[in-house]
């Protein structure tokens, strides 16, 4: 082979690696938590994107679920302290502000925080970059803040497998749960699964009894099971209530109340979703901006 070809040869290997390395995935960096409260997680980049602004009420306007809040605060705080604390799965009626409540008691506990303890992270991670959660786990370990992990709106369909990659990542791997790390999650469905999904397992399995546990497991690794039901009239004018006064909105009680309850019944539904999309046709109907 003359120089000629071989330099050649080398010219076309050289420009080969290239491309390989081009097409090979980047390796994580090193995540900056120092920017920001809040991040989202993209699994295509592997990297945290911080939040400026988070969408997110106060805590004291989240009404009709004093007893899951009082739970979830404690165990957040407790957490952020340094102490044993669990996963934490919401789950039940929509709009009853299951989202809401992680956002909320996120910020209340870095707004009570004392002296030099750590700023509480939040991550959120989006349901279909589920299977990541293990290169997450990876990137944040060796960090000197705690985070927690929220998903929303966690569940799974049929024929869907991902979840088993969250039981791992959650408790049954070798290396456990990070111990800077909690996973919240909300979701409509009390196991994560449908219930035709796990009624088809109970019907075609070999052994049922063991296809249904392996289903049902995932939402044990949830220490905490926080249910969210439908709230009474009661509580959904409670709900609006708080939110005009906490908006200054100009608006009589009687005539709050019956517009409250008329949108209410347009709806066909009372959650705290309903009250605050209430809160929002009212503010803009008086000419009020809402408060950040």
């Amino acid at each position: 082979m003359t120089d000629k070809a071989v330099d050649s040869l080398n010219e076309k290997l050289d420009r080969l690696i290239e491309i390989v390395s081009r097409m090979a995935p980047r390796a994580p960096e090193e995540p900056d938590l120092d920017a920001a409260d809040c991040f989202v997680w993209h699994a295509e980049t592997g990297s945290l994107a911080p939040v400026a602004k988070v969408n997110r009420v106060d805590l004291t306007l989240i009404r009709g679920v004093d007893r899951v809040r009082d739970i979830l605060l404690d165990n957040t705080r407790r957490f952020a302290a340094g102490l044993p604390a669990n996963n934490a799965l919401l789950w039940g009626a929509r709009g009853m502000g299951k989202s809401s409540l992680v956002k909320a008691v996120h910020a209340e506990i870095n707004r009570t925080r004392e002296g030099d303890a750590p700023v509480l992270k939040l991550v959120e991670i989006h349901r279909e970059d589920i299977e990541s959660l293990p290169v997450l786990m990876a990137l944040v370990k060796a960090a000197a803040h705690r985070l927690i992990l929220f998903c929303d709106d966690l569940s799974f369909d049929q024929d869907d497998t991902s979840y088993k990659s969250l039981k791992a990542a959650l408790e049954g791997g070798v290396e456990g749960r990070p111990e800077n790390v909690i996973l919240y999650a909300t979701s409509n469905r009390r196991h994560l699964l449908p219930r035709d999904m796990i009624e088809n397992e109970r019907s075609t399995a070999i052994n049922p009894s063991e296809a249904v546990e392996e289903k049902v497991s995932l939402s044990d690794r949830f220490g905490l099971w926080l249910g969210f039901h439908r709230c009474s009239q009661d509580e959904y004018l409670a709900m609006i209530d708080g939110y005009a006064r906490y908006h200054d909105l100009p608006v009589d009680a009687d005539t709050l109340r019956a517009e409250a309850l008329e949108w209410a019944t347009t709806r066909g539904s009372r959650s705290g979703r309903v009250a605050w999309q209430f809160v929002q046709d009212m503010a803009g109907r008086l000419g009020r901006r809402l408060k950040d």
